[in-house]
Protein backbone atom coordinates (compact mmCIF):
# COMPACT_ATOMS: atom_id res chain seq x y z
CA UNK A 1 0.00 0.00 0.00
CA UNK A 2 3.08 2.24 0.54
CA UNK A 3 3.79 1.53 -2.82
CA UNK A 4 0.78 2.32 -4.35
CA UNK A 5 0.87 5.77 -2.76
CA UNK A 6 3.91 6.74 -3.68
CA UNK A 7 3.40 5.69 -7.17
CA UNK A 8 0.35 7.78 -7.02
CA UNK A 9 1.96 10.96 -5.25
CA UNK A 10 4.24 10.50 -7.94
CA UNK A 11 1.86 9.88 -11.41
CA UNK A 12 -0.08 13.22 -9.80
CA UNK A 13 2.96 15.84 -9.70
CA UNK A 14 5.91 14.42 -11.30
CA UNK A 15 4.15 12.90 -14.44
CA UNK A 16 1.35 15.06 -14.88
CA UNK A 17 3.56 17.48 -17.09
CA UNK A 18 5.93 15.01 -18.43
CA UNK A 19 3.55 12.45 -20.17
CA UNK A 20 0.54 12.79 -22.11
CA UNK A 21 -2.80 12.36 -20.84
CA UNK A 22 -4.31 9.13 -21.97
CA UNK A 23 -0.45 7.73 -20.81
CA UNK A 24 -1.48 9.61 -17.45
CA UNK A 25 -5.11 7.71 -17.04
CA UNK A 26 -3.27 4.44 -17.92
CA UNK A 27 -1.19 5.12 -14.61
CA UNK A 28 -3.44 5.77 -12.33
CA UNK A 29 -6.03 2.81 -13.44
CA UNK A 30 -2.18 1.11 -12.09
CA UNK A 31 -1.87 2.99 -9.12
CA UNK A 32 -6.00 1.87 -8.54
CA UNK A 33 -5.61 -1.51 -9.14
CA UNK A 34 -2.38 -1.47 -7.29
CA UNK A 35 -4.34 -0.02 -3.99
CA UNK A 36 -7.34 -2.27 -4.59
CA UNK A 37 -5.36 -4.94 -4.25
CA UNK A 38 -3.20 -3.87 -1.19
CA UNK A 39 -6.08 -3.88 0.41
CA UNK A 40 -7.21 -7.74 -0.59
CA UNK A 41 -3.82 -8.63 0.65
CA UNK A 42 -4.47 -7.41 3.83
CA UNK A 43 -8.03 -9.42 3.90
CA UNK A 44 -5.58 -12.43 3.02
CA UNK A 45 -3.65 -12.04 5.96
CA UNK A 46 -6.78 -11.39 8.42
CA UNK A 47 -8.38 -14.88 7.21
CA UNK A 48 -4.61 -16.39 7.07
CA UNK A 49 -4.67 -15.78 10.98
CA UNK A 50 -8.52 -16.95 10.95
CA UNK A 51 -7.86 -19.97 9.34
CA UNK A 52 -5.15 -20.14 7.40
CA UNK A 53 -4.86 -22.89 4.50
CA UNK A 54 -3.44 -23.60 0.86
CA UNK A 55 -6.38 -21.42 -0.50
CA UNK A 56 -5.99 -18.17 1.28
CA UNK A 57 -2.68 -18.38 0.55
CA UNK A 58 -3.14 -18.82 -3.28
CA UNK A 59 -4.92 -16.02 -3.10
CA UNK A 60 -2.13 -13.70 -1.81
CA UNK A 61 0.19 -15.09 -4.15
CA UNK A 62 -2.46 -14.36 -6.93
CA UNK A 63 -2.64 -10.82 -5.49
CA UNK A 64 0.98 -10.02 -5.04
CA UNK A 65 1.85 -12.15 -8.88
CA UNK A 66 -1.76 -10.13 -10.16
CA UNK A 67 -0.44 -6.72 -8.79
CA UNK A 68 3.31 -7.10 -10.56
CA UNK A 69 1.99 -8.08 -13.89
CA UNK A 70 -1.05 -6.24 -14.19
CA UNK A 71 -0.05 -3.01 -12.09
CA UNK A 72 3.88 -2.90 -13.13
CA UNK A 73 2.83 -3.70 -16.78
CA UNK A 74 0.79 -0.72 -16.95
CA UNK A 75 2.94 1.74 -15.31
CA UNK A 76 5.91 0.61 -17.50
CA UNK A 77 3.57 0.71 -20.73
CA UNK A 78 2.99 4.66 -19.33
CA UNK A 79 6.72 5.76 -19.22
CA UNK A 80 7.57 3.83 -22.08
CA UNK A 81 4.98 4.20 -24.51
CA UNK A 82 5.37 0.76 -25.25
CA UNK A 83 2.70 -1.33 -26.54
CA UNK A 84 3.65 -4.32 -26.04
CA UNK A 85 4.26 -4.48 -22.67
CA UNK A 86 0.62 -3.55 -21.90
CA UNK A 87 0.13 -7.49 -23.73
CA UNK A 88 1.00 -8.51 -20.05
CA UNK A 89 -1.26 -6.73 -18.16
CA UNK A 90 -4.65 -9.06 -18.70
CA UNK A 91 -2.34 -11.81 -17.53
CA UNK A 92 -2.39 -10.22 -14.29
CA UNK A 93 -6.30 -9.31 -14.12
CA UNK A 94 -6.54 -13.33 -14.45
CA UNK A 95 -4.47 -13.68 -11.71
CA UNK A 96 -6.68 -10.76 -9.68
CA UNK A 97 -9.90 -12.99 -10.67
CA UNK A 98 -8.01 -16.53 -9.63
CA UNK A 99 -7.34 -14.72 -5.94
CA UNK A 100 -10.88 -13.11 -5.71
CA UNK A 101 -12.17 -16.30 -6.29
CA UNK A 102 -9.95 -18.25 -3.62
CA UNK A 103 -10.64 -15.52 -1.37
CA UNK A 104 -14.41 -15.91 -1.41
CA UNK A 105 -13.95 -19.82 -1.44
CA UNK A 106 -11.89 -19.43 1.59
CA UNK A 107 -13.82 -17.13 3.23
CA UNK A 108 -16.98 -19.29 2.82
CA UNK A 109 -14.81 -22.71 3.79
CA UNK A 110 -13.67 -21.24 6.73
CA UNK A 111 -15.42 -22.47 10.10
CA UNK A 112 -17.02 -19.29 12.21
CA UNK A 113 -15.59 -17.65 14.73
CA UNK A 114 -16.20 -19.27 18.34
CA UNK A 115 -18.43 -17.64 20.01
CA UNK A 116 -18.09 -17.05 24.04
CA UNK A 117 -20.10 -18.47 26.48
CA UNK A 118 -22.91 -16.30 27.55
CA UNK A 119 -22.09 -16.61 31.70
CA UNK A 120 -25.14 -16.44 34.24
CA UNK A 121 -25.71 -13.15 35.93
CA UNK A 122 -25.32 -13.97 39.77
CA UNK A 123 -28.10 -11.64 42.03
Amino acid sequence: MFLAVALGAFGAHGLKTRIAPDLLAVFEVGVRYHAYHGLALLAVAVLAARCGGGIVTLAGVCFAAGTVLFSGSLYLFALTGSRWIASITPLGGVLFLLGWLSLTWAALASPPPPVPPISPISR
